[in-house]
């Protein structure tokens, strides 16, 4: 019966286990609910942008790791939920770039103001959420998410070869990151 469900010998596959030259497989996570929706506007020049616009964003990831003795991966729910507390603090806020060289950041009591070429607009604090990129495009966010998720203690001590994240603004619209071990 086992090699009906395993056509290789045990001994072929104990030698696996134990010299850790085991299988990969690719574990892909796309969950509805992993989207967040977020207003933002592109720059692309020190005095051209877009008009400020939302997106519903959408957020996959492949995960690439051994197989382990007991037949597992790793725990899917901990990239799930790391993936979903990421996409919960982008939900509902105004994205805005703290790394571009065409926007200045001013704050007063009671607003924080995205200052691009001579226009001075603003936001309350509650409804901005300022990201460490050059512009909030899918490419930058895409990198950022995977840094994040890469950085997160949870995700840390998984055994992970590779993960590619994908982040789309629409249907058909994707960008993907990738990060190697």
């Amino acid at each position: 019966f086992a090699a009906m469900l395993w056509p290789r010998s045990s001994t072929w596959l104990s030698r696996q286990v134990r010299y850790g030259a085991f299988m990969n497989t690719t574990i892909e996570i796309s969950k509805e609910y992993l989207h967040f929706a977020g207003a933002h506007f592109t720059l692309f020049s020190a005095t051209e942008r877009e008009d400020l616009h939302g997106h519903n964003f959408q957020v996959t990831l492949d995960a690439e790791a051994p197989v382990q003795a007991d037949g597992l991966t790793f725990d899917y729910n901990i990239l799930k939920s790391t993936l979903k507390a990421l996409c919960d603090e982008l939900d509902e806020q105004v994205l805005m770039p703290t790394q571009s060289p065409y926007v200045k950041i001013e704050t007063d009591a009671n607003y924080t103001y995205i200052v691009f070429n001579g226009e001075r607009i603003p936001f309350l604090e509650r409804d901005l959420k300022l990201l460490p990129v050059r512009n909030v495009t899918v490419e930058e966010l895409a990198h950022y998410l995977l840094e994040r998720v890469v950085q997160h203690p949870n995700i840390k001590p998984l055994d992970l070869n590779t993960l590619l994240l994908r982040c789309s603004s629409g249907e058909g619209q994707w960008a993907s990151a990738n990060w190697k071990a």
